[in-house]
């Protein structure tokens, strides 16, 4: 899965990487520990002829039966395997694919008397990702205004980072950004794949970022054992 990951790419860069007009409510960059249920960068098609728009998504999707944020399941991640079939997420995946900016992503293994060990996971040309996510709009009961919530793509990890975790996230590269959004016809479901050996590295970083409230750079630096 992947359940927090960084992005420390400015908006000026988003917008010229993507190609898309920003919105006036997005949230800061850098930020070192994006977590879930936070607003984050998403990338996704304004509507029939109205290009790309750089907008700010709640990172949790919610699906249509819902009557609260709550009312199950926080669904950050969708399995590669089974989004064009399971209910939350089938409509989603035909209908409003979209892009998150990143840096790199967490994952965690288990050391001495099950402590969580953090690792930075990002790719090894140090160039900024797009993760494939898939996103909704949401209104519950009480909410005044469509909510847009999104979940990120994942798919079995490749050979090398399946050393730390199972799975990893699904990465668009520029190429496929327009196939991918819905822009250059159908076959987007061949993009969900991992990434091949050597795209990724990865290393131990403090714990420090094992707390949602941490931020800073130093979550990122690499540090021995």
């Amino acid at each position: 899965m992947c359940g927090r990951y960084a992005i420390t790419m400015p908006v000026e860069a988003m917008v010229r990487l993507f190609d898309a007009v920003p919105s006036n409510d997005l949230p800061p960059t850098p930020n070192y520990n994006v977590t879930p249920t936070s607003p984050v960068h998403s990338v996704r098609l304004a509507g029939e002829g109205g290009g790309r728009r750089l907008v700010a998504m709640r990172w949790g999707f919610i699906p249509h039966w819902y009557k609260t944020p709550n009312d199950g399941p926080l669904l950050i991640n969708a399995r590669s395997e089974t989004v064009a079939t399971k209910p939350a997420f089938r409509d989603a995946a035909r209908k409003r694919r979209c892009l998150l900016p990143a840096s790199g992503f967490y994952e965690w293994t288990a050391g001495e008397g099950g402590r969580r060990l953090p690792w930075y996971v990002r790719p090894a040309s140090d160039e900024p990702i797009a993760f494939a996510g898939i996103w909704q709009e949401w209104q519950g009961e009480g909410v005044d205004a469509p909510l847009a919530t999104v979940a990120i793509v994942t798919a079995p990890a490749g050979n090398a980072l399946s050393a730390i975790h199972d799975r990893e996230p699904v990465i668009i590269h520029p190429a496929d950004h327009a196939l991918w959004l819905g822009e250059a016809g159908k076959g987007a479901a061949r993009l969900m794949r991992p990434q091949p050996d050597g795209f990724w590295t990865f290393y131990r970083v403090s714990t420090r970022v094992n707390s949602n409230r941490a931020n800073g750079p130093d979550l990122i630096a690499p540090i021995d054992g």
